[in-house]
């Protein structure tokens, strides 16, 4: 190479047609990285850089939803995700300290951002409420798909004006309450309205409304769901369970358990399970389990034995 010269970099040329067999008959293998002749079965390429997207997507609808451009949107945010964050680190891209000027600069952009956030009363409520409903979520364990649920839930009581005059942590337990029993998530009122610190008839009168004014339509309370809830809380073994089940499974075929409390009947099918697998258990140990009275245990218990027409010990 002569001084002067400069050495090109050679950069692999994408090809539309074969140089073996001329055919345009590709194959964009992406699993093995390779491009490939149809016709002759010539390796054109060998490492083949896949630039679409991580996720597959089968209809337009599913391609449309998984699109993104940042964080994605999230109804249990009051803005949605979509509001600027201005950080708390004083350097730049490069780790060099800022001026003195563009410092103080900063400060008072961030002050405004934050205060341009809430700027509206709307905004200001729904900041609360999801504070609170992020809260419940943690201290309840839901899971962030039904929290979601809530948050759409409590903007539409928003949007018609429902909250207003009312209390704001009310109506956020009473939207969390009506998205687990919409999603058959056995989470109870009184649990809610104990880790709400709000009183549980409030929290039912708000559930009420929101029944009424969003026009909800509840699915009917499975005792089924209650079952490993009450039995983990009592150390009842899966085998118990399994028979407790199928008291429950002809219950519901011979119409035993239809306008019943789906907690005390799924109480009360453990406590027969457990008389009829020998398992030493208590109505007042199910009872507290499941937060009934020991007089429901007694009741469902009664009913269930005498329409199943069971043989239990005494």
């Amino acid at each position: 190479m002569e001084k002067g010269e400069t050495k090109q970099e050679v950069k692999p040329r994408m090809v539309d047609k074969c140089p073996e067999c001329g055919s345009g008959n590709l194959v964009h293998d992406y699993d093995s990285g390779e491009t490939i002749c149809g016709n002759c079965g010539l390796v054109l390429h060998e490492q083949t850089l896949d630039k679409g997207p991580e996720w597959r997507a089968f209809t337009q609808e599913e391609k449309d939803s998984r699109t993104r451009v940042g964080v994605p949107t999230s109804y249990s945010v009051h803005d949605k995700g979509l509001s600027t964050a201005i950080g708390r680190v004083d350097r730049d891209a490069f780790g060099r300290k800022l001026p003195v000027s563009t410092r103080l600069q900063m400060w008072r952009l961030r002050k405004w951002q934050i205060r341009s956030r809430v700027h509206s009363s709307v905004d200001r409520n729904l900041a609360q409420a999801m504070a609170e409903l992020d809260r419940l979520s943690d201290k309840l364990y839901i899971p962030a798909h039904i929290k979601e649920k809530a948050a759409v839930v409590y903007r539409k009581a928003l949007e018609k004006g429902l909250v207003r005059g009312r209390s704001i942590a009310a109506i956020a337990a009473a939207a969390l309450y009506a998205a687990c029993r919409n999603s058959e998530t056995p989470r109870t009122l009184r649990e809610i309205a104990e880790a709400s610190l709000v009183d549980k008839k409030d929290v039912a009168r708000c559930y009420r409304l929101l029944l009424r004014e969003l026009e909800i339509h509840m699915p009917i309370a499975d005792p089924m769901t209650y079952l490993s809830k009450i039995a983990e809380r009592t150390g009842i073994s899966g085998q118990t369970q399994g028979l407790a089940i199928n008291i429950l499974i002809k219950a519901k075929k011979m119409r035993a358990a239809s306008g019943k409390d789906p907690m005390g009947l799924a109480a009360a099918a453990l406590y027969i399970a457990c008389l009829q697998n020998n398992e030493k258990k208590t109505q007042k140990d199910i009872a507290e389990a499941a937060g009934v009275t020991e007089v429901t245990v007694r009741n469902r218990y009664k009913s269930l034995k005498r329409q199943l027409d069971l043989q239990l010990p005494d």
